[in-house]
């Protein structure tokens, strides 16, 4: 049953992917207006070299937009479960960044910070950042009071109290929110790119839409989905190195497979 419940998307999107390529190539749809998965698959074959020298660029930023926010999700998570004044002050600003389209937002990154890297990294950490703040201090409140009074009944301090139990106890909650985030990290820096660059994901994208070249439009699509999984991927081994607890539960559900 496992094995079907792993097997039935991988169906799915193959029934998908089969029915695409028939009606495209029935109906005789010209490449310019649909192409068919088979030309996709060609042209991300032929273009792989320049896409794995654009998907560098476009790597580079989500990963340094990703570490900024996560430096900032966790400073501002814990502030925000400490202090309910600064809760309540920053609370409703942490909402309205996310009210404003990203794409809105890019050209006056540009306008201020130039060209370079700095407005795409500004980009992915203005779409990374907010998961991971209320992710964290989430799991941070709904720690159960009982522990925190044990560690105050043997004198700890609150950074002792933060150190051995809060922040342990929600780390199963800030890797839910860095999933979401590292989702989010490639998606944010092609939007930077799709504004102001000279390389990237982004910038390829709007070349080839530009050129009407669509079998490249729908390669580089392709590419970018495979980067969101692969930055996903990587916060999962994470959450396997930093919790015992789920190398645990991934061992108890390969016996019971097995």
């Amino acid at each position: 049953m496992n094995k079907l419940s792993k097997a039935a998307p991988v169906a799915v999107i193959l029934i998908l992917m089969a029915s695409w390529e028939a009606i495209v190539r029935a109906a005789g749809i010209p490449l310019y207006v649909l192409p068919a998965p088979s030309d996709m698959l060609k042209s991300f074959a032929s273009e792989f070299p320049t896409l794995m020298g654009h998907a560098g660029i476009t790597v580079l930023e989500a990963v340094a937009g990703m570490a900024i926010s996560f430096v900032v999700g966790i400073v501002m998570g814990v502030l925000i479960d400490a202090m309910p004044t600064f809760k309540k002050c920053i609370y409703p600003i942490l909402v309205v960044t996310q009210t404003v389209p990203v794409i809105v937002l890019a050209p006056i990154f540009i306008i201020y910070m130039g060209f370079g890297y700095a407005p795409k990294i500004l980009t992915v950490v203005l779409m990374c950042f907010f998961p991971i703040v209320v992710s964290f201090s989430d799991g941070l409140g709904e720690m159960d009071e009982g522990y925190l009074n044990l560690v105050r009944t043997y004198g700890g301090s609150n950074f002792q109290l933060y150190r051995i139990v809060k922040i342990p106890s929600a780390m199963i909650s800030l890797l839910s929110g860095l999933k979401v985030a590292a989702t989010y990290s490639i998606s944010g820096a092609v939007v930077g790119e799709w504004i102001a660059s000279q390389s990237g994901l982004g910038y390829y994208l709007i070349r080839a839409k530009n050129g009407y070249m669509l079998d490249k439009v729908f390669a580089c699509v392709l590419m970018i989905i495979l980067l969101s999984l692969l930055m996903n991927g990587v916060i999962k081994l994470f959450g396997y190195a930093v919790l015992p607890s789920a190398r645990r539960r991934r061992r108890s559900t390969n016996k019971r497979i097995r």
